[in-house]
């Protein structure tokens, strides 16, 4: 006796929802993370086509558009500027001092730090840039 044999449907998993439900939990993540905000100073470094990399780690003051000067993370005027600079003068002649002035700073901002690191006896002074992008025209 030979018995009918059932149909059977093919078996299909709709992903759809699986789909919906790992994008819904990467929109929370994506929304619920916070990120770490570095809190920098927007500085315009002017541009140099023969910058260097450096090897140690310097003693890094930065002076910004408003004549402020910062080092490490703290905010001095001009007249303590030379204290500040004196507690990391050390430091600063072996491993070098990196001025990073803004573009808009004052020049005299910049030439008062040149001056109080050359009376602290600070010699390897050096002025932060940006990269240039452009590629330089060939002379004939």
């Amino acid at each position: 006796m030979r018995f009918p044999r059932r149909r059977r449907d093919p078996v299909e998993v709709n992903l759809t929802p699986l789909i919906d439900v790992v994008f819904l939990l990467l929109i929370f993540f994506m929304v619920s993370t916070t990120f770490e905000t570095r809190q920098a100073l927007e500085l315009e470094l002017p541009e140099s086509q023969s910058g260097q990399e450096m090897e140690a780690m310097p003693v890094t003051l930065v002076v910004t558009a408003a004549g402020e000067y910062r080092l490490d993370g703290r905010i001095y005027s001009a007249d303590t500027l030379g204290d500040a600079l004196a507690a990391r003068a050390e430091e600063a002649r072996e491993n070098g001092l990196v001025l990073e002035a803004d573009g808009r700073a004052a020049h005299a901002d910049v030439v008062r730090v040149l001056d109080r690191a050359a009376g602290l006896r600070i010699l390897q002074v050096r002025i932060a840039t940006d990269s240039v992008s452009t590629p330089q025209a060939e002379t004939p």
